[in-house]
């Protein structure tokens, strides 16, 4: 199957992200269908679009990608009844738009794609702000804009969290990304122990 402007994908496991393995036991950390930070980020490339398009050429079928919470998402309508999102086209496929991808896998590292940058933010250290991070991080995954490993202040309206590899990131907007500090060499990553068996 192929779309002519969207790539098929189907999710990396399932459709959400749900449960938590503890020993032999499995916990199920959530049971609402609406609650995004449970809801599975991470698709396979099954087609790329038939017309081209610039994003497809990094883009190959099997690739794994991040793609936005809406895609594998079911919600309610205004009359109660249990929907699939507008991506859904049946039960092992979604088609997407580029607009929908934020990295690919490449070589077991993530590459963003152009216009957004993957930050790990720090721990807050000043015990008077009732804040558990600031608004600034380390730089995880970048297109460019900024180089890997810098410490870089952000826009609170331009981040949005996701879990990859067991840490929890902020995809940020590359022109969100407001100052670029020095080193002090104490700063802490903030990554909540729930993100890390993700």
């Amino acid at each position: 199957m192929r779309s002519v402007y969207g790539f098929v994908v189907a999710p990396k496991g399932e459709r959400y992200n749900n449960v938590k393995k503890i020993g032999d036991e499995e916990l199920i950390l959530n049971s609402e269908i609406y609650n995004h930070q449970y809801i599975n980020r991470q698709a396979i490339v099954k087609s790329i679009p038939s017309a081209g398009t610039a994003t497809q050429e990094d883009i190959k079928v099997g690739d794994t990608i991040i793609v936005h919470h809406n895609i594998f998402r079911r919600w309610h309508n205004q009359r109660g009844i249990e929907m699939n999102s507008s991506s859904y086209f049946d039960d092992e496929n979604y088609i997407i738009f580029s607009d929908q991808i934020f990295a690919i896998k490449s070589k077991d590292t993530w590459k963003p794609l152009n216009g957004y940058c993957f930050i790990q933010p720090l721990k807050e250290d000043n015990e008077l702000l009732n804040e558990t991070e600031k608004l600034m991080g380390i730089v995880k995954y970048t297109d460019g804009t900024v180089e890997e490993g810098d410490i870089v202040g952000f826009r609170a309206v331009g981040k949005y969290e996701f879990v990859i590899d067991g840490q929890r990131l902020y995809r940020v907007k590359s022109n969100f990304i407001t100052i670029k500090y020095e080193h002090q060499g104490n700063e802490e990553e903030y990554n909540p122990s729930w993100a890390q068996g993700s």
